[in-house]
């Protein structure tokens, strides 16, 4: 695929910068060697597949690219709509519909598959202003709770102004605002102390009363049962 523009993958980090070649990442401050075009990245790097459940799939570059967040497909009847987005580009994935964003922090190639697919990019309006987000197109800038095709966002603030996290029947897709430790859980440091606090809150109200059996996050997928234990003591 020949790109609409210039663009740069970090392989320190895995962050796409649209436009030109920085001197070094905006996102991890990665030198300037350390980053590929993203059509050098497409031929190097592919994209795996994990299934989840029947309805549910985890999308990872490989090898693994960076810190990469994990990005899941939700397959609707005939859609497939995207929580998140692979760093790497791949035109051998089948089309989605929709890409929803929790945060700006790993947006990926998520404008690649809009170009090539026709994919819808959704996130919040807070988000959507931040600096590395800002040369990313999006088609809809939300600003508040929604459900769609059995889909619900939930918007928390916290780690980021926007940040959003999604269930689907029994899963939750919360990206990274919590980190797993063997022990324990702990609340993600970067962002305002207080505000991420609150955020955290909210999840365990939110989720309490629903029948969760999966929990999606930036790089791991675990039970919710385990979860909710570490989540208790946080």
């Amino acid at each position: 695929m020949k790109l609409l523009k210039e663009q740069y993958v970090c392989k320190r980090c895995g962050y796409n910068i649209i436009g030109y070649h920085p001197e070094f990442c905006p996102f991890c401050g990665g030198s300037r060697e350390n980053f590929i075009t993203a059509e050098e990245c497409s031929q190097k790097y592919s994209i795996v597949i994990s299934k989840i459940n029947s309805k549910i799939d985890r999308l990872n570059s490989y090898p693994k690219l960076g810190f990469e967040h994990s990005a899941y497909c939700i397959k609707i009847k005939s859609k497939n709509i995207w929580i998140d987005c692979p760093s790497t580009f791949s035109k051998d994935l089948e089309p989605m519909d929709k890409i929803l964003f929790t945060h700006p922090h790993f947006l990926g190639a998520s404008n690649l598959y809009r170009a090539y697919y026709t994919t819808f990019i959704w996130i919040h309006k807070k988000d959507s202003e931040h600096s590395l987000a800002r040369k990313y197109p999006f088609d809809k800038k939300f600003e508040h709770d929604f459900k769609l095709e059995g889909i619900e966002a939930h918007i928390i603030n916290g780690h980021t102004p926007g940040f959003t996290f999604y269930t689907f029947e029994d899963a939750i897709f919360i990206c990274d605002y919590f980190f797993l430790r063997e022990e324990n859980i702990i609340l993600n440091p970067y962002g305002p102390a207080h505000l991420t606090v609150e955020g955290g809150k909210k999840i365990k109200e939110i989720v309490k009363n629903r029948n969760i059996e999966t929990i999606c996050g930036y790089n791991y997928v675990v039970d919710y049962k385990d979860w909710n234990k570490k989540l208790l003591n946080l």
